[in-house]
């Protein structure tokens, strides 16, 4: 059993850590809190394993009754790897914690891609995280970016991608950011960070993004643009969207005319939290002109990263090749495995 610790238990980390334990190969050891909440109460009658950030984070769940089982220090000595799941911009600073225990570390796409060196999609650069010591799963947006892109680059061929995003303004529990009443340039200031991060997993791809917040929690909406290698038609690329993993297509014949339809599917699966793994096509978007491919993608940010997570341990513990870890994941989390 791989023994996986999770240090941050919010949006991503609860997620991973549920994930974690549906692994027929994966022992969740405990997950760190910095102060009493709701989400511990949960997570501790769930029978997860619960650890201090520090002492004053102990000190504190000790006077409202918490039993913890140590400190993240005590954590870091029980498990092989770690998943940071703490808020951006301490990446750095946790990352030599985990050094100086031993532990190997999956950070998130919060974090600049130096602090690892090697960026992760699973179905795109798996055997780049083989044995290694540290490795950064890409971003939501990243990772929908770089599935469909390297699908169809797979098919007809990509030599140039463009993608505009409609970005969320925040999750749906986060009270201090939104929801907004505005749309909101997110830079304004051209190209966005998007696209730069799309080239940590797939060097040498041309490639230009913008981006802009809307007043919506669940999803973002990708207008994704492609220029085909070889003169291809509607058919080509959906064949190539359709072959890969972890890509759900819909159709707006079927129901799907927005996120809402798509969150309202994965509810109607028994999904936990309504989470939407895959990368979302609207297959009836798809559209060849010119030699360019169009069509619309959603991209629940709260949950497509986690299957990557789950590989990332995988990969950087060794023993798996890339489609052996994709489908004990995807069968764990309910995604149907091509």
């Amino acid at each position: 059993m791989i023994r996986v610790g999770v240090n941050g238990y919010g949006t991503i980390g609860r997620r991973v850590a549920d994930a974690v334990r549906k692994q027929k190969d994966m022992e969740l050891v405990g997950v760190t809190a910095g102060h009493p909440h709701y989400k511990y109460a949960v997570a501790d009658g769930k029978g997860i394993p619960i650890y201090a950030l520090d002492m004053k984070s102990l000190e504190a769940f000790n006077k409202e009754g918490y039993s913890l089982r140590g400190t993240l220090n005590d954590l870091l000595q029980r498990v092989d790897v770690v998943v940071d799941g703490a808020p951006e911009d301490i990446g750095a600073a946790n990352k030599a914690a985990y050094s100086q225990a031993g532990v190997k570390a999956v950070f998130q796409g919060g974090e600049e891609h130096g602090l690892t060196g090697t960026s992760f999609v699973a179905q795109c650069n798996f055997e780049q995280a083989a044995k290694k010591q540290a490795v950064r799963v890409v971003s939501c947006n990243t990772t929908g970016l770089c599935r469909t892109i390297g699908a169809v680059d797979k098919g007809p061929g990509v030599t140039r991608a463009r993608a505009v995003l409609a970005r969320r303004a925040t999750d749906p529990d986060d009270v201090k950011k939104g929801p907004i009443d505005a749309v909101v340039l997110d830079p304004t200031t051209l190209p966005s960070h998007h696209g730069p991060d799309v080239q940590t997993v797939l060097p040498g791809l041309e490639i230009v993004t913008m981006a802009f917040k809307v007043p919506t929690t669940h999803m973002h909406l990708h207008s994704v643009i492609l220029s085909l290698k070889q003169k291809g038609s509607k058919e080509d690329v959906v064949k190539a969207l359709e072959r890969a993993p972890r890509m759900n297509m819909v159709e707006g014949r079927a129901g799907f005319k927005s996120t809402a339809n798509v969150m309202d599917w994965a509810r109607e699966k028994g999904r936990d939290r309504n989470d939407v793994y895959e990368t979302t096509v609207w297959k009836d978007s798809v559209t060849v002109v010119d030699g360019e491919a169009y069509f619309f993608m959603g991209v629940h940010q709260e949950a497509i990263v986690v299957p990557e997570n789950i590989d990332a341990v995988r990969a950087m513990v060794g023993g798996y090749t890339r489609e052996e870890s994709m489908k004990l994941t995807d069968e764990s989390l309910g995604i149907e495995h091509r």
